[in-house]
């Protein structure tokens, strides 16, 4: 199961990592249609030359229609993805200014009660991320701008944190299992 799973964490956060990189181009060339278009508007450039101000505006330079949309429904999904691989090898954020000071067995109890808590929001997220999938499914909402349907993006979302979930779940059955016979089997060969 170690290599399956981190087969699938691999996959989605490179996933993830794809959707963030498309949603960068995104932004950047919307910014850069926003900023050419307002030099196109300005008074300085038109001032120095209407005609070139004319020229740029007829390239068609704009913002990218619904970007915040597509960049709103694209972070969801990301942050989804990449759970799978954090969770897996243990990245994610932890304070441990007091807990440094604690016996072992004390943390590898603190590790493996966060790690059952983790599972189980993320769990209740996946949950009312299908709740809101089928309420969007049901009531057709689209976006303002690009008219896309909403639920795509709840859908995309939940099948990410179902992954997440799965992960989660296996990934505390190993840490309960660690704690209570002393062994980790969470040998995780290293990327």
């Amino acid at each position: 199961m170690p290599v399956f799973a981190l087969k699938l964490a691999r996959f989605m956060a490179l996933l993830g990592g794809a959707v963030l990189l498309a949603l960068i181009v995104i932004t950047c060339v919307s910014v850069l249609g926003r900023g050419l278009n307002t030099l196109g508007h300005s008074d300085v450039l038109t001032g120095l030359s209407a005609a070139l101000g004319k020229a740029l505006l007829a390239t068609g330079v704009a913002p990218v229609k619904g970007d915040f949309e597509l960049v709103e429904a694209g972070i969801a999904f990301a942050i989804f993805a990449f759970l799978p691989i954090c969770q897996l090898k243990g990245g994610h954020a932890t304070v441990d200014i007091v807990s440094d000071q604690f016996p072992g067995a004390v943390n590898r109890f603190l590790i493996t009660l966060w790690e059952v808590v983790f599972t189980l929001v993320v769990l209740l997220i996946a949950w009312r991320l299908f709740e809101g999938f089928q309420s969007k499914l049901r009531n057709g909402e689209t976006t303002f701008l690009l008219q896309f349907p909403i639920w795509w993006a709840y859908g995309a979302s939940f099948l990410a944190a179902v992954i997440a979930g799965l992960i989660a779940v296996y990934v505390a059955v190993v840490r309960v299992y660690a704690l209570v016979t002393g062994r980790n089997p969470l040998a995780v060969p290293e990327a």
